[in-house]
This record gives C-alpha cells, structure tokens and sequence, in this order.
C-alpha cells in the first residue's frame, strides 16, 4: 500500500462526514488522506434521515440524484405511530413533499437513506475524485502535533505494515469514541445512558402489511414497544427495542434467534410473519459536547464532536454540517488565502448548532413518540463568528429556530433558495454558490466586477452573478433580494458553504469587497 508521507489534510473516519469532508476537499482542490479502521462500508443502517440542508450540500457535490436515488421514495417519507404495524387506529403524519417541484424553502427536500445505502454513494465519488487517497482497513494508531504540523502513525489491518504520515491538519471524524479526541485531551459532557437498545436487522415481508400506511418510521405506541424502521418498505427492517440493562428479564436472551424472532412477531402484531434474523446491535443513547472542536492542528467532527440523541434525526446531519463548514476553511488555509485563525470560526459557528440540537433531541426523547421530526430545522442555522461581517446594529439570532425556516439575507444565515429559469443545470440561487466566494447582486453597475477583479489578484477568487441579466432568470423577478432585504444596486456575498458573509444596500456602502474578504479571512481590522 501506497501512502503519502506528507498530506496537507489527514481525516480519520470514512463514515458519512469523513465521505463528505473528502469529496468537499476534492471539490476544492485540496490534497488529503482519508484513513477508515473498517475494511468496508456499514453493513448496518443506523442513521436513515438525510436532511433537506444535508441534501443540499451533497447537491453542491453533484450527487443529491444517487442519494435520493439509493432512498425511499418520497411518499413514503411520514411517520406511523399504532399499537403495532396492523393497529387499524393508526396514525400517519408528515409526508415530504415531491423533489422534482422545487419550490417552497429547498430544491432539496430530505430524504431516507439509510447509512448502509448511502456510505457506497459517498465512497464512490470519493474514489472517483481521489483514489488513491481513500484507505479502508487502515487504523490511526497516535498522533502528535507541534506548530508545524501533526506526526500520524497509521497501520494496514490486513498486514500490519505501519506508515508515518506528516500532515498539516488532522480531522477526527472517527464517531464516539473517536481516537483523535482522546490524542488531543478534549473531553465530552454531558449525560450518558438516556435509553438503551436493541438492534435488530432482519428479514421479514412486511410490505403487504404496511401496503396502506407505508412510512419511513413506525413508532409503536403503549403496550408497544420500541419501533420499526423501514429499509426499503418490503422485505429488510430494523427493530429497535428498549430495555433497561438494570433491571434484565430471564426472557431476554439478545443471543437467541428464536427469541429475537418472537421480539418482532409481537412487536408487529403478527404472530405468524416468516422473520430471518440478519444482524443485531446494542447501542447506547448519549447526549454529550466535545468541551473544544480544535486542538491546534487537530480538530474534530460529526459524532466524535458531538454524540446526539437520534430522536429528531439530526446527529448525522448536523456531522455533515460540521464537514460543509470546515472543508472551505481547510482549503482557504492551506492554500494560503487564509490565516489558521479562521479555523477558530469553526467552533464559533458550529458547535453551539450542535449544543442547541443536542437539547432539543434529548426533549424529543423524554417526549417517548409525541415530538415532531423537522427536516428544515438545521436550513435555520445562524453563524456569528470572524468569518461574517454582521449589519451594524442587527440583534444575535439563536443558531437554529425550532419555529421554523424564514428566509432572510442576515449575514450569518443560509443564502435563500429562489427559482431560476436558466441557463441549463441551474435551476435556484443556491445553484450559483461556490466553490470559492459568490457575489449575488441584480445591478449592472461593473463596479461590482472591477472590485471581484482586483480581489482576484489579490489571490482570493470570488464569482459575480447578476440576476435578470438575460443569462440568469429568477421565476419571479426581484424575489431574491426582496428575501435578502438588499436594494437591486446591493449585493450579497456568499461563503462557499452557502451561509452569507455580507451584504451591502450599494456599492458605495462600507467598505469595497477585497476589504471584507481579508477580514472575514484573516480578521483584520
């Protein structure tokens, strides 16, 4: 096996935010080496729920299709709640809206992937982008760092051939007992133990059963217990089955085929279903935050950041957040347009995200089947950090709004989603970010590109787009800057993740765009 042994970024973990911040760095042209213990992908579901903001990152990757391609349909996107999969006073709530209308908040609505279908998907595109730079069945054995850089020693599971690899930066993306994180001293609070589980995958052709109340989850409610989760909807399931480890019944032999076999009969309200035990998992409901996201050249990411209850569906997708923040950040950095203090933002903005959604999981879960699953909730996320230039006088906003999304120009937040008629392949504002920085404005006035200009020679690469130009046709003409609350001669400047760094009502407002740029970059003054 061929390894560098000097790489601008290590990340340790090929789960979905390790496959994600890979296929962000290779969009933006950074070198790096991905390193994953497993010799393959997850064979076992866990998280299902890809979020509208989660859909819209991997839109930006070009394969928001193979995602929703690899999930359930979108009509079978709502949630059951019955006695048992035949309880005829069943109720079925929140089915998704259609992808292909593209209207309302996303052109990206959620979807239901499970993590076994959406991993390949993930993989194949990083391979596609960097080869010979994705290593399965290769483990992180230490790490140490100076100023300078982080020394990985890593080893090949399948020979025991060890590598010394020099890296600039190190991302633990290696989930909840991460090996980074404890490398780096970083602890986690928070309490643990809120429920145990049961996983149990199997077999089982219960899709003439649910034919009239097809869903994504099937949460049983009193007497019982636990819930199914659909894989496909046909023949492959998950049963999740609470127990509490203090208090074991003689009758819960979690070895037993048998056993298990008859969890599931009961729990679906069939006794006579055909079921075939596949694969089983104990798991634990945590709820905690990493006390810091970066160590000097270290930082960490998804579940080796924060471990969220899974009541909500948003620990995977608040992961893929953390890798969107990061990868420009990385790649601004290490080409040098940036200094190291932008890496500092990351925390900023990230990790009180993923305090508030902590928080909101752990209500869902003392909630029992009562809470509502909000697949718009993380389009809300608010960033206040040196890598946004806030309105003179605009009030904090929280970093999520459990209210719901509004749409808004407020530096900080997410750019709104319009509809545009063209050109080919371009069918929202959102189309138009990245991968460097985006000017959005609907003036004709060429200062705007004599000032795009001058910070292009300055090093830092940032694209114009004028809407209603003739090039570019919104639906409905003007609805983008009316979100934004900017004049037509305003504009609005876009990070290439997607959040606003700044807007101005004219070009003669503040300071001139190479000004911004340097201070949301570099903090300087």
């Amino acid at each position: 096996m061929h390894v560098p042994t000097t790489i601008p970024v290590l990340i340790v973990g090929g789960g979905p935010v390790g496959l994600t911040l890979s296929n962000l760095l290779s969009r933006y042209g950074v070198d790096h080496l991905l390193v994953e213990a497993r010799p393959g992908t997850s064979r076992h579901p866990r998280a299902r729920g890809v979020s509208a903001r989660s859909m819209e990152i991997f839109r930006r990757c070009g394969l928001e299709d193979a995602v929703r391609g690899a999930g359930l349909p979108a009509s079978q996107v709502s949630f059951y709640r019955g006695r048992d999969l035949v309880d005829p006073d069943f109720v079925r709530s929140g089915v998704a809206h259609d992808a292909s209308d593209g209207g309302g908040s996303t052109p990206s609505p959620g979807v239901i992937c499970s993590q076994d279908a959406l991993e390949p998907v993930l993989l194949g595109r990083a391979r596609e982008l960097a080869a010979d730079r994705i290593r399965f069945g290769t483990r992180l054995l230490s790490c140490t760092q100076d100023e300078e850089g982080v020394r990985a020693v890593l080893e090949d599971r399948a020979d025991g051939e060890r590598h010394t690899v020099r890296a600039g930066w190190l991302v633990g993306c290696d989930g909840a007992a991460s090996t980074v994180r404890a490398g780096a001293g970083i602890g986690m609070d928070g309490p643990r133990g809120l429920g145990h589980f049961l996983s149990v995958r199997f077999e089982a052709p219960l899709g003439k059963v649910v034919a009239d109340r097809a869903s994504a989850s099937y949460f049983l409610t009193p007497p019982g217990r636990g819930g199914f989760m659909a894989v496909d909807n046909d023949r492959h399931w998950i049963y999740q089955y609470p127990f509490d480890p203090d208090h074991p019944r003689g009758d819960e032999d979690f070895t037993d085929r048998k056993h298990l076999e008859d969890l599931v009969r009961t729990a679906a309200g069939v006794p006579d279903l055909d079921v075939t035990v596949r694969d089983t998992m104990v798991w634990r409901m945590d709820a905690q935050l990493a006390s810091g996201y970066r160590d000097g050249r270290v930082l960490l990411a998804g579940d080796a950041a924060h471990v969220i209850p899974p009541t909500g569906g948003h620990g995977m997708n608040t992961g893929i957040g953390d890798a969107d923040n990061l990868a420009w950040k990385l790649a601004a950095v290490t080409a040098g347009r940036a200094t190291a203090t932008l890496l500092d933002s990351y925390q900023a903005e990230r990790r009180p995200v993923a305090r508030q959604v902590i928080d909101l999981s752990t209500d869902n879960a003392r909630a029992g089947t009562g809470y509502r699953i909000d697949d718009e909730l993380l389009l809300t996320a608010a960033y206040r950090s040196t890598a946004v230039v806030p309105d003179p006088g605009t009030p904090a906003r929280p970093p999520l709004d459990p209210s719901g999304y509004h749409p808004s120009g407020a530096p900080g937040v997410r750019a709104p989603h319009t509809r545009l008629a063209g050109p080919p392949g371009v069918s929202s504002t959102l189309d138009l970010v990245g991968p460097g920085f985006t000017l959005i404005t609907a003036s004709d006035a060429p200062v705007w590109q004599r000032q795009a200009d001058a910070a292009g020679t300055a090093g830092i690469p940032i694209t114009v787009h004028r809407l209603d130009d003739g090039r570019l046709r919104e639906e409905h003409p003007g609805s983008f800057h009316r979100l934004c609350a900017v004049p037509p001669a305003g504009a609005v400047l876009v990070r290439p993740d997607g959040h606003i760094a700044w807007r101005t009502p004219s070009p003669a407002a503040g300071p001139d765009l190479l000004r911004v740029l340097r201070r949301i970059l570099t903090s300087a003054p």
